[in-house]
């Protein structure tokens, strides 16, 4: 049995989870709605406050769903409930990040200034110009427009400019050597 996916999702006061034809999993929650159809072959069942995932065989497709259903159920109420952010930092001279209205313009380098809308539940915080948080209850679309963002100016070996995630060890090399 899948270590991940015989553990029961706990579902917190506050939260509805509906399991409807084709097992189309439906969690609403205090900061949304979240909704996606998982494989027909799994069976999915709500009993009071806990969610459970059972698979029909040991199939090695079938165990490889067993745990990834269950995780992303459990990361649909965890969205819903407190949601999800990913924080990036920026590192160089003159690279800065600000938000003007519900768009986040970002100066890295290049002859333009980078814009990025807010859109599909994602929002960003800007708390100083050299950090960004990307905020929203979808972990999945969180990352996406996260790796997004770092991909307009990956951090760089030899100064370690750019755009990387909080926590993130940029591995550095060695310049040139002089004779």
């Amino acid at each position: 049995m899948s270590r991940i996916g015989r553990e029961p999702v706990a579902i917190p006061a506050g939260v509805t989870v509906s399991v409807a034809e084709g097992n189309v999993v439906t969690v609403k929650g205090a900061l949304g709605e979240l909704s996606e159809a998982f494989c027909p072959v799994l069976g999915i069942s709500v009993e009071g406050s806990t969610l459970t995932v059972t698979r029909p065989n040991d199939d090695k497709e079938i165990r490889a769903l067993h745990g990834l259903t269950r995780a992303k159920i459990s990361n649909m109420v965890v969205g819903v409930t407190t949601g999800f952010a990913k924080k990036l930092e920026i590192v160089g001279v003159g690279y800065k990040a600000e938000k003007q209205g519900k768009k986040l313009v970002l100066n890295l380098g290049h002859s333009h200034p980078i814009y990025f809308e807010e859109a599909d539940g994602i929002g960003f915080d800007v708390p100083d110009s050299n950090t960004v948080i990307v905020k929203g209850i979808d972990k999945q679309k969180v990352g996406q427009v996260a790796a997004t963002v770092r991909s307009k100016r990956p951090p760089e070996p030899y100064l370690g400019k750019g755009v990387k995630y909080s926590g993130e060890k940029i591995r550095r090399k060695a310049g040139k050597t002089g004779k």
